[in-house]
């Protein structure tokens, strides 16, 4: 078995109203960086997972993210796996 190290990103759906990523943009406003529009607010996650190999791996955290890190009805996902 090999270690290796997942790097994953879930995001509200550009359709999707964020009200966190709205809050900030207001912010940014009203701190004078007006350059800034549109943040858009989700989460970063890492994890480790022992696999066979990076098929098997990436089939796994695949699965993770289906069935519990990502609401697939409001948010995408992508990840990069490594080897550690």
């Amino acid at each position: 078995m090999t270690k290796f190290q997942a790097e994953i990103e879930v995001m509200p759906k550009k359709e999707i109203l964020d009200p966190q990523g709205k809050a900030v943009t207001g912010s940014m406003k009203n701190l004078g960086l007006t350059e800034i529009h549109n943040v858009r607010i989700g989460k970063h996650i890492t994890l480790e997972i022992e696999a066979e190999n990076t098929e098997v791996a990436s089939a796994k955290v695949d699965q993770a993210c289906k069935s519990l890190l990502a609401n697939l009805i409001m948010e995408s996902y992508t990840f990069k796996i490594a080897e550690v």
